[in-house]
């Protein structure tokens, strides 16, 4: 197959995976491994590739690869606390949780690292993205109590010092309470209690000003 009938067919999928490709015949996979040696094509796992930025007609959206390379996950921690605007550091790496084990994939797209969670602390997400381009954020709570369970230690005010939170009128103060309540974990519902404290006394400090 010529790269310009391969091209015809895939310019309008967000990512090309294994199921886009099995309507081609099966020399498809020599073809594959050659386009990606010619950088036409960006491979970020086994069998799932996007075009390079020469051919793509739509732009990458980061949020669908991360759910797309491992299945099911969430964007969360660092990075989802960047997207709700909570930190004020940009985060290369798109880190997420996944009941599955954990990953980590590398191309030129970015880097993208899995972190794994129990079933049972498998939620508090959002779809983002568009019909064909969805993928998974943890809110704003979620994604901060994630960020304290997988912390080594217990979390200290001068660790929450150290985030540099703003813009916390985002956070949903009886939201925060039930999903640290859902944790289970007495870490975790100090760690919420310290965190409600620094909200508190943030606010205090803007109302001064």
């Amino acid at each position: 197959m010529k790269w310009e009938q391969f091209l015809a067919r895939v310019r309008d999928l967000p990512v090309i995976e294994p199921e886009s490709l099995t309507t081609f015949d099966s020399s498809i996979r020599v073809q594959i491994s050659r386009w990606e040696k010619a950088r036409k094509l960006i491979k970020l796992k086994r069998g799932i590739y996007v075009l390079s930025e020469k051919y793509h007609k739509r732009e990458i959206d980061e949020f669908h690869l991360a759910a797309v390379l491992k299945r099911p996950s969430y964007v969360s921690l660092e990075k989802a606390l960047e997207y709700h605007g909570l930190i004020p550091e940009g985060v290369p790496v798109f880190t997420s949780v996944t009941p599955k084990r954990q990953a980590r994939f590398a191309s030129d797209i970015g880097v993208f690292s899995y972190r794994h969670i129990k079933p049972a602390l498998f939620w508090g997400y959002h779809p983002v993205g568009h019909k064909d381009r969805t993928g998974f954020v943890a809110s704003p709570e979620k994604a901060i109590l994630d960020l304290f369970h997988f912390l080594g230690t217990r979390v200290s005010p001068g660790y929450i010092e150290e985030l540099r939170l703003q813009n916390l009128e985002k956070m949903d103060v009886r939201r925060l309470l039930e999903y640290a309540g859902r944790f289970g974990q007495k870490k975790i519902r100090e760690a919420a209690g310290l965190l409600l404290r620094h909200v508190e006394e943030q606010r205090e400090m803007g109302e001064d000003r």
